[in-house]
């Protein structure tokens, strides 16, 4: 694992700080077992995270890695439940909830495909679970592209040749500059314990030798060229700063949010996509910044009417840094922001909040993510889960948005209709993901009960919220 990787790893010691997510894919029917599970089995080869088990270290030092479980059956992670051929959209949002809270076993691959048969009108569903040390949501998309189609019933792979789909992934937010490409560490023999401690030890000390080093480089070049000290003592602040800002451990802000439990809430709403794009480019804002907006609106909205009004919430914002077509693996940087949640016009409330992230996503201390992994990935797992907490203590709610495909797609024969994401909690009051699909903006909002009382309220919220911020802008 890379060290970001282990960091979730070890947070997990505590199920609050859970970083599996998951997919409830509608589809018109349900799909073909036998082509589903051939699909499901090549996959599995294609991408071998997915027949892959987390190895416990043999040492302080040695990270969590991926070994080939010898006892991988498919069956064990491609499951089928029938609810009995009436049950309705609320009744597969309530399983959906119930089945993504249950925690992955950790001796086994960490992911789970379940179809769900039964719905009225000879409907299914599907829910897709990834533990995220597997990948992020992005690269979650990318994975689909081996299971998924473009009709309904294409020809045989031999006759299709090896062409996929155009890469669907992709996001509104933009990705903060690449750091400078780090120098590899000394090749070593990784075959056994002692191999595995020295590279991990290499790369451990390797990151924080070579910030250390460029500070002596910046001092040495300030001593010959005095002038560009001022320039170059404001760089290092602003970096120190940066950091501050995105680790930022003061409590949560919501007086009303603050109980939390393992209990889960899913609910689901879509807007369409044309006018969202249409509405953010007439404001000067992204498709995110928008997204965003109707979210800190709903959650100001749900305050003022429990009379409890709040100006900010700190939400937190994860910004893909993914550069290329991977499947495995994450490449995103957690950010967080106070975003304004007061009574305000939905025009300055996109201005403000547009503001906001572009200061983020310009935060230096995001380039650095996996550097500062390591340093925290060196301390006992104890410091490392109370340092979670501690964090996720100072957030309210995420946002977190994926793009998906623009077109149809379908699943051994069967039609998806809509994609509505799961987001982890994190320790966190409510996650409301949007993926976009064939032209909808398909939102699934997890909410911890313990923390919002009345969760239907919130989507209701939420459905507002857009609604009044879309007719702002076309009345303007």
């Amino acid at each position: 694992m890379s060290a970001f990787e282990s960091v979730m790893w070890e947070l997990e010691r505590d199920p609050h700080l859970s970083s599996a997510f998951a997919n409830l894919t509608t589809l018109d029917r349900s799909p073909d077992r036998v082509r589903l599970r051939a699909r499901m089995e090549a996959t599995s080869r294609a991408v071998p995270r997915l027949r892959q088990r987390v190895a416990t270290p043999t040492g302080r030092f040695n990270p969590p890695e991926w070994q080939d479980d010898p006892d991988f059956d498919l069956d064990r992670h491609l499951r089928w439940i029938d609810l009995g051929g009436d049950a309705d959209d609320a009744e597969v949002r309530t399983l959906a909830a119930t089945l993504s809270r249950q925690p992955f076993d950790r001796s086994r691959p960490l992911w789970e495909f379940i179809v769900v048969e039964g719905l009225r009108g000879g409907r299914a569903a599907m829910l897709q679970r990834l533990h995220h040390t597997i990948t992020d949501g992005k690269g979650g998309i990318r994975l689909s592209v081996e299971f998924l189609d473009l009709e309904r019933d294409p020809a045989p792979p031999s006759e299709q040749g090896a062409e996929h789909p155009d890469d669907p992934a992709g996001s509104d937010d933009v990705a903060p500059e690449s750091p400078a490409t780090a120098t590899p560490p000394p090749s070593c023999d990784e075959s056994g314990p002692i191999g595995r401690w020295t590279a991990t030890a290499i790369a451990a000390v390797r990151q924080p030798v070579e910030l250390v080093g460029g500070a002596i480089a910046d001092v040495g070049a300030a001593a010959v060229h005095p002038a560009e000290l001022p320039g170059r003592s404001a760089e290092v602040a602003r970096t120190v700063a940066s950091a501050a800002r995105q680790v930022a451990v003061d409590p949560r802000r919501s007086p009303l949010w603050r109980d939390r439990s393992l209990d889960r809430w899913f609910g689901t709403t879509e807007i369409p996509l044309p006018e969202v794009i249409d509405a953010a480019h007439r404001v000067g804002a992204t498709v995110n910044d928008l997204f965003v907006a109707g979210a800190a609106a709903a959650a100001g909205a749900y305050h003022r009417r429990a009379g409890a009004p709040v100006e900010h919430l700190r939400v937190s914002i994860p910004i893909s840094t993914r550069h290329d077509r991977s499947v495995g693996g994450n490449a995103f940087a957690p950010s967080q922001a106070l975003v304004p949640t007061g009574d305000l016009d939905p025009i300055e409330r996109i201005a403000l909040i547009h503001a906001t992230l572009s200061d983020v996503k310009g935060e230096r201390a995001l380039g650095s993510v996996e550097t500062m992994a390591s340093w925290l990935a060196l301390l006992p797992s104890l410091v490392v889960v109370r340092a979670g907490q501690q964090m996720a203590g100072s957030v309210d709610f995420v946002c977190s948005n994926v793009k998906a495909a623009p077109f149809d797609l379908f699943v051994s024969g069967s039609l998806i209709e809509q994609n509505f994401p799961l987001g982890p909690l994190a320790g966190t009051a409510f996650n409301l993901t949007t993926m976009s699909y064939r032209g909808s903006m398909c939102m699934g909002l997890v909410v911890d009960p313990a923390a919002v009382d009345d969760p239907p309220a919130l989507l209701d919220d939420v459905e507002r919220a857009y609604s009044e911020i879309l007719e702002a802008i076309a009345a303007r």
